[in-house]
């Protein structure tokens, strides 16, 4: 169905039809060298003897070419009308080929031709004017019997070596034989008939010229094709002028006795010279129709010159007489005339035919457009009874028109000028050569436009004067040709979507004559199989009719083509084949990492055009391709269509699948709903079945559990290696039990989203899991579980999933970790990308995805490099560690889980475990944790708190847990469904509300701990329910001197009260002697805040003194006095100034307070006597008459500087005494007490004992009081005492007088030379009392 090039007008058209049983190859072959003679010479055209067939050949000498066209079909029958007006539209000669062997029959297979011939054309057809049967001998020796001529017929022999040359003898013969039939048809319509006949319809016709002759004469028999002409002609004249073309024109009339057809738009007046008359042989004067039917055989028989003339006539006279179809068709005989002049005379592009400078094709242009102007305004004949079919004539001959007027634009402009390349493609059919074997690019085109002076919108605008609702008259044939000829030039000229739209309405027309035939050949079929024709009765038969697929990819291929211009790939969604393996996808879509998907397109227009799209395919119908069509579309365009719509492409292709199974298709579609995995979890085993991961050195043996209960502390304030260790952690599971994986899913279509399939990818370790069949609700997102069973230990790496939907192919979805190096790697990519994107603006089709795809293939070759492939991502993990024991808690001692106990009690609980596991359990460990530690635990980590508070804190959790549990006595082993008792010490806390009991346990021995890094334990936790009352409470601890309590002695008044005080503290300080002043008393208040009483004891031990106890009853509501003589002690300088320490593993603790160095040294003093006295001093108390007992803790009682002072041992020790030496006696000294005589010398004998482990360099300072009474014997101050080593003792005398009565306190310091302004500075002191009286 090609459409027909330029010159058509000037080519004698020759139909090639196989005759008899030929091979395809065969005649492909033999029609290919026949198709190879395109044109022929004039001159090698043999001539015919016949003179009255001599008007149409050409001289012997004539340099003309003969153009030949060959035809594979016959025009359609409804085109027969325009015969007379376009005999160059029909075959004048037909060929028949045919290949004979030994068995053939020569005269079968010229029987077989003239049948063939009849069915190809009616019988009162007028063309073919020639025919001949070419037969080809099959194979190389010759067979056939040369001796059985025929007419009509010409045998070929195979031994024949240049076939070529003789298969052209034959065709310039065929020529020859038409260009003769040429005479007898001219000289048919130059008789007053034909002129008649041609001037009687809107378009004429053989069959009009035999009506016309019947109103004249009675029929007679003729071996003519034709009808004989009723009038005699002037043959030797005719032979003589056959060259003869009318020059000039005079003025004449018709006959007004010949009778007259009148017409609306011919007039039969016609003006011609009587010369042309005499030449032309006519006995009537011609018309313009009949000047311009000459014109054309002129034009067919290759003399351009003579047909130049007869169109020229004709114009003149039909331009007078309306007649506007045929002025039309003269003009357009005219402008091939000039074409196939320019053609043979080899002009070059520089060459014009005007002497003006215009370009040569401005006139043929002008030709044409006038031509269209006449086609555009003739109508039917009013009243005609083919008024329909001449109006599908005149819009064949008007579109006609337009495209040989936009196919010399478009030629003009395609070969760049006018010239031989322009020729060449106006003459012959096909696309130009500059549009072989590769279209042109945009910027070549420019370009062409920019050199021809002819722009494409140009061309575009007259070829779409062919175009409008007047096509609707055309018959589909004519239709679907001029509309493919349209969309190619389209296409030519860079205009897409312009090819695009008429090629939607070329499917149309294709659909409808398609679908339309095969309903026909349908209901046929069922008539041949209906249940009474085969007998059967009349019960039903299912009657399945076989799908005609013939030309349905043709068709397929054009839609895709038309949804791929307007921006929608119906192919994003592939087809494959039964054995294809789905392909690896990275799982964030591109759409999503790189956020490159440009919309691109109108949004009504692409759903328009999806539903003709899959409207087509369904009417074919092609199920395969109807689901590919319909998943294609909810994949691109899902955003834009509506819930309806994708529901029903959705519900389509699934039964579109199905039939196509049922039929036999195996092929699939590709998984196309893009990633529905959103992400993979894997869900946290039980805590009882999860492995916790330790160090071989965090489980063994040590002297502090720190770790466990304080937790492990960096010492850094950031550690990256800690930050990667823990990014890098790992799930772990337990092989041999089930793994429950979390996924994710997504469906953003209006419809249910079935899966088929869904199952894991994995690598390492082998997963054993079934996949799952599932669907995804609409619009949501949807969480389902996958469970497996690692089979081996190892690492198990979760890839992603592997998605599968109805009847389509599984397809791996990879899903990478979100680290910080993916995501920066991810936004690099993006980066170069819109970078690339917003760089160059796309305009027009070439904003399409794949196009801009390929324009940024560049940057994608970047942004690759970025990227990783999926053998570089981090995926997530799974250390599957080997097969675990399983233990669980049988039975308590509590009741209901929960205990009660007094502040400081201690009590046992038992838990009974068991293995229920067919491993052997080696290894138990016990850690308890209770209410306290987290608050406690939380302020260390803030670490505002200071030193003291940070060391008591850590002090109550590490040495006062509430729950502890001893491993040196408890089992280590349980075997498999064996039991064991574990035992827990409780201790009571106040303000304890709950604690839990942890035990972790392996089947790892502890002995096999040491040769390994790492192991694995499971841990059960049992809760406890912790009530603790609070009984007694221990408050104003204080820390006297001896010497207050014998002042308080001597100065208290005599009553009852202060006697049993007296008698108290006596019985405590029996036994105990401070002459020297060596101890000190500890007190503190008990209150029993509970409703029963307590025995407290409070014991003392220090070493080197017997073990002291005091007890006292404290009955409910009441508070006792605890008193407890403790011995002076000296701390040694190393120990003291140690700083505070902490007792977890949390270093390089630095100190926030801004204390001064004597401050600080000060602080350190008091925290280390503070822990040394609570040391010596333990107390405890039980029930009275119960059982039940405890501890009583003293580290909530402050510890205070004068405490310090009294409790701390000087490092000198000063001893004072009276000495008279007039009766040569020393005063009696009792605690400190001394008495004297008034008025009487005595000497103060001080003596001084360094105590301290390094030598001293001291000085002393005396004072008195009341001074004013005591005279004294030299200085009182820096009184010199020199160096006293480690031990050494030394005495200084001073002398005294006492001159009145009293009481009178003597008080002696030493001091240390050097560190003046220090309060370590005083290295001692001493006081002594002494009562003055006068005894005598």
């Amino acid at each position: 169905m090609e459409f027909p090039p330029f010159a058509s007008l000037g080519h004698v058209r020759i139909l090639v039809v196989p005759v008899g049983i030929i091979k395809k190859q065969a005649f492909d072959r033999w029609t290919n060298l026949i198709r190879s003679f395109e044109t022929i010479r004039l001159g090698d055209i043999p001539p015919d003897g016949r003179d009255d067939h001599a008007r149409f050949m050409p001289s012997p000498l004539s340099t003309g070419h003969l153009h030949l066209s060959f035809l594979s079909h016959p025009p359609p029958s409804w085109h027969t009308p325009l015969s007379l007006l376009r005999p160059s539209d029909f075959p004048l000669g037909i060929i028949g080929i045919a290949e004979c062997s030994v068995s053939s029959s020569l005269s079968s297979i010229l029987a077989q031709f003239n049948a063939a011939v009849s069915n190809l054309f009616p019988p009162n057809s007028l063309f073919p004017l020639a025919q001949n049967c070419y037969v080809f001998e099959d194979g190389d020796s010759s067979t056939t019997n040369l001796g059985d001529s025929f007419s009509g017929m010409v045998v070929i022999p195979g031994v024949m070596g240049n076939k070529e040359l003789y298969v052209g003898t034959l065709i310039a013969e065929l020529c020859s034989s038409i260009l003769g039939e040429f005479s007898e048809l001219a000289r048919t319509f130059e008789s007053t008939i034909g002129m008649e006949s041609l001037n009687t319809n809107l378009f004429p016709s053989i069959t009009s010229f035999s009506d016309q002759r019947k109103s004249y004469e009675s029929p007679t028999s003729s071996s003519h094709s034709l009808p004989p002409t009723p009038t005699p002609i002037n043959h030797t004249e005719l032979g003589h002028h056959r060259s003869s073309t009318p020059a000039a024109r005079h003025s004449s009339t018709f006959d007004p006795t010949r009778p007259i057809v009148p017409t609306r738009h011919v007039s039969l007046a016609a003006t011609v010279t009587s010369k042309s008359v005499r030449q032309s042989g006519l006995t009537v004067p011609p018309t313009g129709r009949l000047f311009k039917f000459l014109g054309d055989l002129y034009l067919l028989a290759g003399r351009s010159a003579d047909a130049g003339v007869w169109y020229g006539e004709s114009v003149s006279l039909l331009s007078k007489s309306q007649d506007m179809i045929w002025h039309a068709a003269a003009l357009e005989g005219q402008c091939t005339v000039q074409l196939l002049e320019a053609w043979t005379a080899g002009h070059g592009i520089h060459t014009s035919f005007s002497n003006e400078g215009r370009e040569p094709w401005l006139d043929l242009a002008e030709k044409l457009t006038q031509a269209t102007a006449l086609y555009s305004r003739a109508t039917p004949l009013p009243g005609a009874p083919s008024s329909d079919v001449d109006s599908s004539l005149i819009i064949l001959l008007l579109t006609t028109c337009v495209c040989r007027h936009a196919a010399l634009l478009f030629s003009v402009w395609a070969s760049k000028g006018w010239g031989p390349l322009a020729f060449t493609t106006l003459i012959r059919p096909g696309l130009p050569p500059t549009f072989t074997p590769v279209p042109p690019n945009e910027s070549h085109r420019i370009r062409m436009s920019a050199v021809t002076g002819i722009s494409r919108s140009q061309v575009a605008g007259v070829l779409a004067q062919a175009h409008g609702p007047f096509l609707l008259h055309l018959e589909p044939l004519d239709r679907i040709r001029l509309l493919q000829h349209m969309a190619t030039t389209y296409s030519c000229l860079g205009f897409r979507r312009k090819e695009v739209y008429v090629l939607r309405e070329v499917l149309s027309t294709v659909m409808d004559l398609l679908v339309c035939s095969r309903d026909e050949a349908l209901k046929s079929a069922r008539n041949l199989l209906s249940p009474t024709s085969l007998g059967i009765g009349e019960p039903g038969v299912a009657v399945r009719e076989n799908e005609r697929a013939e030309g349905n990819e043709t068709i397929i291929r054009l839609v895709k083509y038309v949804c791929q211009v307007y921006g929608v790939d119906l192919e994003s969604v592939k087809l494959v084949g039964p054995d294809a393996q789905g392909e690896v996808e990275v799982g964030i879509d591109e759409e999503q990492v790189e956020g490159r998907k440009l919309r691109y397109g109108w949004d009504e227009l692409q759903l328009g055009i999806v539903r003709e799209a899959v409207a087509i395919v369904e009417a074919l119908p092609d199920y395969t391709t109807v689901a590919q069509f319909d998943l294609s579309a909810l994949r691109a365009l899902h955003t834009i269509i509506g819930p309806s719509d994708q529901s029903y492409l959705y519900s389509n292709s699934a039964k579109a699948l199905v039939t196509a199974r049922r039929r036999g298709d195996d092929r699939r579609v590709e998984y196309w709903s893009g990633n529905p995995v959103v992400s993979v979890e894997i869900s946290p085993l039980p805590f009882v079945r999860l492995p916790i991961e330790h160090r071989a050195r965090d489980l063994l043996p040590a002297s502090e559990e720190i770790n466990v209960v304080v937790g492990k502390q960096d010492p850094f304030i950031y550690n990256p290696r800690l930050l990667s260790s823990k990014s890098k952690a790992q799930t772990i599971v337990v092989q041999n039990e089930p793994i429950e994986f979390i996924l994710t899913l997504q469906n953003p279509y209006a419809f249910d989203l079935e899966l088929q399939s869904l199952s894991l990818s994995t690598s390492g370790v082998t997963l054993q899991s079934k996949p799952l069949v599932l669907t995804i609700p609409a619009g949501s997102f949807h969480v389902t579980r996958i469970v497996g069973n690692a089979l081996q230990p190892g690492t198990l790496v979760v890839r992603g999933c592997i998605v599968q939907a109805h009847g389509g192919t599984p397809r791996e979805f990879v899903l990478p970790l979100a680290t910080e190096e993916e995501d920066s790697s991810r936004e690099k990519r993006k980066s170069v990308w819109n970078a690339e994107v917003h760089r160059i603006k796309e305009n027009g089709l070439d904003a399409r995805p794949w196009i801009r795809d390929k324009r940024l293939s560049v940057a994608k070759g970047k942004a690759s490099k970025a990227r990783k492939t999926p053998s570089e991502l981090s995926f997530l993990k799974c250390n599957v560690v080997a097969q675990q024991p399983l233990m669980r808690i049988r039975r308590t001692s509590l009741t209901h889980g929960a205990v009660m106990m007094y502040d400081g009690e201690m009590s046992t609980i038992r838990l009974t475990v068991e293995n229920v596991s067919t491993i052997p359990i080696e290894f138990i460990k016990v850690t308890c944790v209770d209410s306290t530690m987290a608050p406690a635990q939380q302020a260390l980590a803030e670490g505002e708190m200071p030193v003291f508070e940070t060391y008591e804190t850590e002090y109550e959790l590490l040495r006062r847990p509430v729950f502890r549990w001893d491993p040196e006595v408890e089992p280590k082993t349980v075997g498999p469904g064996e039991k064991a008792v574990l035992t827990i010490i409780g201790s009571g806390k106040v303000g304890c509300t709950s604690g839990t009991i942890q035990i972790s346990y392996s089947h790892i021995r502890q002995e096999d701990l040491t040769s390994l890094d790492i192991f694995y334990t499971r841990q059960v936790l049992y809760p406890v329910l912790v009530t603790v009352y609070n009984t007694l409470e221990c408050h104003g601890m204080d820390i006297l001197p001896f010497a207050s309590v014998v002042s308080a002695q001597a100065s208290s008044e005599t009553g009852s009260t202060a006697l049993a005080e007296r008698e108290g503290w006596k019985r405590t300080l029996e036994g105990v002697g401070d002459e020297d002043g060596e101890w000190c008393l500890f007190t503190v208040d008990v209150r029993n805040t509970y409703g029963i009483p307590f025995e407290v004891t409070f014991e003392r031990q220090q070493e080197g003194m017997p073990v002291g106890t005091t007890t006292r009853l404290v009955a409910p509501g009441s508070t006792s006095r605890i008193i407890l003589p403790i011995k002076r002690f000296l701390l040694p300088d190393t120990q003291t100034s140690v700083p505070i320490p902490t007792l977890s593993d949390r270093q390089f603790v630095v100190s926030k307070s801004k204390l001064t160095s004597r401050e600080e040294k000060h602080q350190r003093e008091l925290f280390w006597y503070r822990e040394e006295l609570f040391n010596r001093i333990n107390a405890r108390w039980r029930e009275a008459g119960g059982s039940r007992f405890g501890l009583l803790s003293l580290r909530q009682q402050r510890f205070t500087a004068p405490m310090l002072d009294v409790l701390r041992t000087e490092r000198t020790r000063l001893t004072l005494a009276l000495v008279d030496y007039a009766n040569d006696q020393d005063a009696d000294v009792r605690g400190r007490r001394t008495t004297a005589q008034p008025n009487r010398f005595v000497h103060l004998r001080t003596t001084i004992l360094n105590q301290s482990p390094n030598p001293q360099i001291l000085t002393m300072n005396v004072t008195m009081s009341p001074s004013e009474h005591v005279l004294c014997q030299g200085v009182q101050s820096d009184i010199p005492v020199g160096r006293l080593t480690s031990g050494e003792e030394r005495e200084v005398e001073m002398g005294l007088c006492f001159v009145s009565e009293g009481r009178f306190d003597l008080h002696v310091e030493a001091w240390l030379v050097g560190c003046d302004g220090d309060d370590d500075a005083k290295a001692g002191e001493g006081a002594l009392g002494v009562f003055v009286r006068d005894d005598q």
